[in-house]
């Protein structure tokens, strides 16, 4: 007995001096553990060295990421795993076994585990704020349970008590009315004291993250120098606790053009001690991952940093299982859907983003999907559900952080946003999407098919008859296009009703493929201008500049526009240097009655003039009157009633005249419309 105890204690002893070590697992440790174990536990180490075998039996196409290195990190946040199991939620293997997740996710390629860190997620009463609540406690069990499934640990402080991204940056409520100097110093402590306490539990800390998404804010302070200054107690801090851990800083938003690169120049310059410059990538919201590559080369090039995509995801359904909404699915806003919502294509995003990193973006050292297994905590009702995310924080916000956050959170709480982008289903059993992780190592290749009929938009003349397209695109299961037959479930009442029901739009359904397929009908008047809302750059479009100014060309920015990304853009820095027309010349219109519309918006103006108008045979016949005011308030032009006889030549077009107020008159023009009257 008294041998064992002592054997025991070795062992333990052993595990407390390596938990800033290497982790144990099946490939080779992520960059930035300790590559050196001691004394007699070598098992660990013999384990590690066993090679990578591929999964069999999967029936999904994985594409081989070529040059991945064996130690690149496929990591993975579960933060919110304890608060799950808390309120019943189980687990499973592939043999239909109840399981630790962290295990199962070991054995199916993922080999470090991120997990947030709140400071005080509680109210005075003790009721949890939800999203998991994460606290460094939260982070030791995780980081206890990922290190016994051999997967080392990211620690992701957030330095605040709830939720830190882009949009909200509050500090700590016990860092309220602090001195900088002494809430600096609470950066350290924290930071040290948080880092003993999950390395005392056995995890194994590969990399520490000092901040959220801190685009220009951390922890209640806005001045890049404050920032910089926590930045680098807390890096301090992790050097002290886990010098061999990698220190990584975390910000989004890789489409806006330059801000990386601001980013680090004010890390830079203010002198942060890090090792990582990590960014989130979700492709439904953060553009191209041929930007994202080069945003971040430019980090790697112009500050020799390594890299990191420590966010990412996608979705395997486009169903809600919580009854509580999900952040994207189909209809969903403001989002690129470049995938299908399928575990095919949840498969071949991630392996596009992997593959990007290790072959497009240097020094990349991993990347990271976000709360992968993050599921409903039950099926039944809302009602059920949000007793279990009040009592344990398993849904995204409890009602109970409406005394930290009441203008999100205390008004908006609710269940999990992200249960459709899991590799878990509602009931804990994993998705076959899970085992991608191992197989990119290797590509997994199987019999090609289609994965999901596109999506069809069409736009169809009122007055026109409607025909349905009999062949649409397929999506295939390694993410190539292939047309298949398609039938609609469309009778002749239903055209009927749409062609009498004016301009709206209509969902049809159909069959593709024998999967489920629909079109969007945008059932229109017809328009007899080409390139109406400048999609094709100034196509069939005649602008004269009156006053020389600055800009006058076609802009590419979707939430500027009307419609499409594309939209006419003017501005011009002196004063009384905007005046210009932009018209369009119309031929063989058929005799009859039309109308003419054109919208502009825009800021800075001053005193204007600004018409629509109508020529007739080179002749202005009407005009409208127009103004611009400020950003996104578009005024829209109209002409009725204009009287066309054969062989007539018609010209519709803006006229705009600025004296600008002093700060650079401009605007945008979008929408031009010459539509029959009845």
């Amino acid at each position: 007995m008294r041998k064992s105890v002592l054997g025991f204690l070795l062992a333990a002893m052993l595990l407390a001096l390596s938990a800033c070590g290497k982790a144990p697992g099946a490939v080779t440790d992520p960059v930035g553990t300790d590559s050196g174990q001691s004394g007699t536990e070598a098992a660990p180490t013999e384990k590690e060295e066993e090679p990578v075998k591929k999964i069999e039996g999967n029936s999904l196409y994985v594409r081989k990421v070529e040059n991945m290195p064996a130690d690149f990190i496929l990591g993975m946040d579960a933060s919110a795993v304890p608060a799950l199991e808390a309120s019943g939620v189980k687990y499973y293997n592939f043999k239909g076994e109840e399981q630790d997740v962290f295990r199962t996710l070991a054995e199916n390629g993922v080999n470090m585990i991120r997990v947030r860190v709140w400071n005080d997620p509680f109210d005075e009463a003790g009721h949890g704020f939800g999203g998991g609540n994460c606290t460094a406690e939260t982070a030791a069990e995780i980081g206890k349970r990922a290190a016994e499934a051999g997967m080392s640990l990211l620690v992701n402080f957030h330095y605040s008590d709830f939720w830190a991204d882009p949009g909200k940056q509050m500090e700590p409520r016990a860092w309220d009315g602090l001195r900088f100097s002494e809430k600096t110093e609470a950066v350290y402590q924290y930071t040290k004291e948080s880092l003993e306490k999950i390395k005392a539990a056995g995890a194994k800390i590969g990399m520490v993250q000092i901040g959220n998404e801190t685009n220009g804010a951390m922890a209640g302070e806005h001045a890049w120098e404050d920032i910089c200054t926590l930045m680098q107690a807390g890096s301090r801090a992790v050097r002290e606790v886990c010098p061999e851990a990698l220190v990584a800083v975390h910000f989004a938003n890789p489409e806006k053009a330059g801000s990386y690169h601001g980013y680090a120049d004010y890390l830079k310059f203010y002198g942060v001690d890090y090792d990582v410059f990590g960014s989130s990538y979700y492709p439904y919201w953060h553009g191209t991952l041929d930007n994202l590559a080069a945003v971040l080369n430019d980090i790697a090039a112009s500050y020799g940093k390594k890299t990191a995509i420590l966010e990412t995801s996608y979705a395997y359904t486009p169903e809600d299982t919580d009854f509580s909404g999900n952040t994207i699915g189909e209809g969903t806003s403001g989002i690129t859907k470049n995938y299908p919502f399928t575990q095919q294509g949840q498969v071949n995003c991630l392996t596009d983003v992997v593959d990007t990193a290790v072959n497009k973006i240097s020094g990349c050292v991993g990347v990271f999907y976000w709360e992968g297994t993050w599921i409903s905590v039950g099926t039944n009702s809302w009602e059920e559900n949000h007793a279990l995310w009040e009592k344990y924080g398993s849904g995204w916000a409890s009602s109970y952080a409406a005394v930290y956050d009441p203008d999100d959170a205390g008004k908006y709480y609710g269940g999990c946003a992200v249960d459709n982008q899991a590799f878990f289903d509602a009931s804990g059993r994993p998705l076959q999407s899970l085992q991608a992780f191992n197989l990119m190592r290797f590509g997994n290749e199987v019999p090609l098919k289609a994965d999901a009929p596109e999506d069809v938009t069409l736009m169809i003349d009122l007055n026109a008859e409607i025909v349905m397209p009999d062949k649409i695109n397929a999506v295939m299961n390694d993410g190539s296009r292939q047309e298949v037959p398609v039938t609609w479930d469309l009778t002749d009442a239903d055209k009927e009703k749409m062609k009498s029901g004016g301009v709206a739009v209509y969902e049809v359904k159909g069959e593709a493929a024998g999967m489920p397929a629909k079109a969007q009908v945008s059932m229109i008047e017809y328009n007899f201008l080409q390139n109406y809302s400048f999609e094709d750059g100034d196509a069939h479009w005649t602008v004269t500049d009156l006053a020389k100014a600055d800009e006058l060309r076609v802009e590419n920015k979707a939430t500027d526009s009307l419609t499409g990304p594309c939209h006419y853009h003017f501005w011009s820095a002196a004063k009384n240097s905007v005046e210009f027309t932009l018209e369009q010349e119309v031929k063989d219109l058929p005799a009859g009655q039309y109308k003419f519309a054109i919208s502009v918006m825009g800021g800075d103006a001053g005193e204007t003039d600004i018409y629509a108008y109508v020529k007739i045979d080179g002749e202005i016949t009407q005009t409208a009157p127009m103004k611009i005011t400020s950003y996104g308030s578009w005024d829209t032009g109209r002409i009725n009633g204009i009287a066309v006889k054969q062989g007539q030549t018609v010209t519709v077009g803006i006229y705009v005249k600025c004296a600008g107020s002093g700060n650079g008159a401009w605007g945008k023009i979008d929408d031009a419309l010459l539509n029959t009257e009845p």
